[in-house]
């Protein structure tokens, strides 16, 4: 086989293929700087027309903070919880408590944020420390609009309160009191918590960020719908669907004492704390800050741990139990037992100690609950006398709680620039309790909610519900409506309604106060509850205490039948200057009530202002000529009109 013969290339040939190589090539052209940016931008094009998209056909819930309740009155949107809840059924809401959307001028708008020992569990909504300082500063500046808005959530911590801040700092407060830091471990987004997403606090604020926009919902609810999926009904991510907000949310029930999760947990706090009130010095609005108090004397540790050569909580416990005669070193025990405590649902020293260190850093006041409550306890030690479970203080505990914030708020002269009324502080403290309390219903919903929670663990096994109704012992309609409240049947409002109108019906006129008054206090955009109230207590000529809904009515809702039945009332008592301006204000919205005319005609008399006294009594005789006692009172004014002349 003959070989291939190879093919011979001269020099011309190589040129010229070479030169037409060249020629065959495309020159390569740079894009122009707008392409780039061009590329830069359709990302995020892609993602706001989603967002748009998303809001036009209003996917998911809504997220923001703020929900307008009744046109000009805003409060904490209900929904906002589910920024912070999406593992755990059941979210909470806070105490609704409204405010103008516009603030007035003469208003002083305090906002309270922490977590349920803040919004004032077990007695929410109207039994929060906020309402005895609301009261107080009524009755000491009538002419202000006071404005105390409560919007602490059970279940949540320093994250949801830092995330918060900004919508609350742009009411324009005149003053925020905090009262935060049990939750911090088991609270939504907590190292311990069901809620948890790791421990990186950036990565968590900076998602927390994020669920303001509906692109990132919808995103997150992908994933948890790919993940419940894959997971199937016996995976161990499955929901916590029973028992209280409170066992639901712990993922890690033991943290020992100064491991690495506890001390996440307490550098969590701090850096998100001094953020809280960097926020708010950068802000220049006045804070308040406390110490925290929990069931020191009557609470045994939940769980005892023997790790870390640490002692164990049980055994400081009891020591400290058998040694109450030394009260100052058994205190030193029981703080120590409950720092030792495996359980982390009350704050460790270590929060306390954040928040007297923090305290000095910024200069803020601080109050110091936990030696108040201390101080006025048995043995100097908080117990089951201020507590109704593990850190929920009782009533009269958050009345002392609400003193002890206005007492730091008169100190550091936090309060209305209007006039002042002057008025004893004794005296001051006991129209102030007169004012805060909690009703029958409010007593009882309390009740049953500590029964359940001490019937659900940590406290013991859950419970069935068939157990819980036979425990409640219902006795009567109230007992009923409680239950009712507690099982979603009824809201809370409409439970109040309910028992007002029970006490009407039996003429318990003292009680159907009571139940009134909180619903106003709870809700006083709500016209028709003035309107009954009033209606109800004239018809039964309850005067008295009528007078005081007729004020709170005419101030908010300005007619003729609130000015003209106060003025009536104060001409009763003699107050003849009040009776007067207040029957011409009725005048005004309504000219033709011959009682209106007749009293102020009696008013004129009082002030011997004979001529406007005869002119105003015409007048009702004009109306109605039959007025009683009108026809009379004209001829004894005409007589003395005569005899001056």
């Amino acid at each position: 086989m003959s070989k291939p013969k190879r093919i011979k290339i001269n020099k011309k040939q190589k040129k010229s293929d070479s030169n037409n190589n060249e020629d065959l090539k495309t020159p390569i052209r740079k894009p122009p700087f707008w392409f780039k940016i061009v590329l830069a931008v359709i990302p995020f094009a892609v993602i706001f027309l989603i967002e748009l998209s998303l809001r036009i056909f209003d996917y998911g819930k809504d997220y923001s903070q703020w929900k307008e309740i009744t046109p000009g009155q805003l409060v904490l949107n209900p929904d906002v919880a589910y920024r912070y809840f999406h593992s755990t059924e059941g979210t909470p809401s806070s105490n609704q408590n409204s405010f103008y959307s516009i603030k007035p001028e003469n208003s002083f708008r305090v906002f309270i944020m922490g977590g349920s020992s803040a919004a004032g569990y077990p007695y929410t909504p109207n039994g929060d420390f906020g309402l005895y300082i609301k009261k107080k500063l009524e009755i000491l500046y009538p002419s202000s609009n006071i404005e105390v808005i409560n919007v602490a959530l059970t279940a949540t911590n320093s994250y949801t309160i830092r995330d918060l801040l900004p919508g609350v700092i742009d009411q324009k407060p005149d003053l925020i009191l905090f009262y935060t830091g049990h939750n911090e471990f088991y609270g939504a987004y907590g190292i311990g918590s069901m809620e948890s997403i790791g421990q990186s606090r950036v990565i968590v604020n900076f998602i927390l960020s994020l669920e303001k926009y509906k692109t990132f919902n919808l995103l997150r609810d992908f994933l948890q719908w790919i993940q419940k999926l894959f997971a199937g009904s016996n995976s161990d991510g499955a929901l916590k669907k029973s028992g209280t907000l409170m066992s639901r949310m712990v993922k890690d029930q033991t943290i020992p004492l100064n491991s690495d999760v506890y001390n996440y947990g307490i550098e969590q706090f701090r850096g998100n704390f001094d953020d809280i009130l960097r926020m708010c010095k950068e802000s220049k609005i006045p804070i308040i800050i406390s110490t925290l108090t929990c069931n020191l004397r009557d609470q045994p540790p939940f769980i005892s741990l023997n790790v870390n050569g640490l002692p164990e909580a049980k055994d400081i416990f009891d020591k400290a139990k058998l040694n109450l005669a030394d009260s100052i070193r058994a205190l030193e025990d029981f703080i120590y037992a409950k720092d030792l405590d495996g359980l982390r649902f009350r704050a460790s020293k270590k929060i306390n100690d954040i928040i007297i260190e923090f305290s000095k850093k910024y200069n803020i006041p601080m109050v110091n609950i936990d030696s108040v409550f201390n101080s006025v306890s048995p043995l100097g030690i908080t117990g089951d006398n201020l507590m109704t479970d593990h850190l929920h203080p009782t009533f009269d505990g958050y009345k002392l709680i609400g003193k002890s914030f206005f007492e730091v708020m008169h100190k550091n002269n936090f309060l209305p620039r209007t006039q002042i009324v002057k008025i004893e502080p004794s005296v001051l403290d006991s129209l102030t309790n007169q004012n805060v309390y909690i009703t029958r219903l409010d007593s009882i919903i309390s009740k049953y909610r500590i029964l359940i929670l001490k019937n659900d663990w940590p406290y013991s096994e859950p419970k069935t519900v068939a157990y819980m109704l036979k425990l409640f012992n219902q006795q009567n309609k109230i007992d009923s409506i409680a239950v009712k409240v507690l099982d979603n049947r009824y809201s809370w409002e409409r439970a109040h309604r309910e028992v007002a109108e029970y006490y009407l019906n039996k003429e318990d006129y003292n009680e159907f106060i009571k139940e009134v008054n909180v619903l106003i206090t709870q809700y006083p955009f709500v016209k028709e509850y003035y309107s009954f109230t009033v209606e109800q207590l004239l018809s039964a000529k309850k005067f008295d205490d009528c007078y005081p809904f007729l004020i709170k009515a005419y101030k908010r809702f300005p007619d003729a039948l609130y000015a003209k039945w106060i003025g009536i009332i104060d001409l009763s008592k003699e107050k003849i200057d009040n009776a007067i301006f207040y029957l011409t204000e009725s005048l005004k919205y309504s000219s033709r009530d011959a009682q209106v005319y007749f009293n102020l005609s009696g008013a004129y008399t009082k002030k011997k202002l004979y001529n406007e006294a005869l002119n105003s009594v015409n007048s009702c005789l004009a109306l109605s000529p039959n007025y009683p006692g009108a026809v009379r009172l004209k001829e004894q004014l005409s007589q003395i009109i005569r005899l001056q002349k």
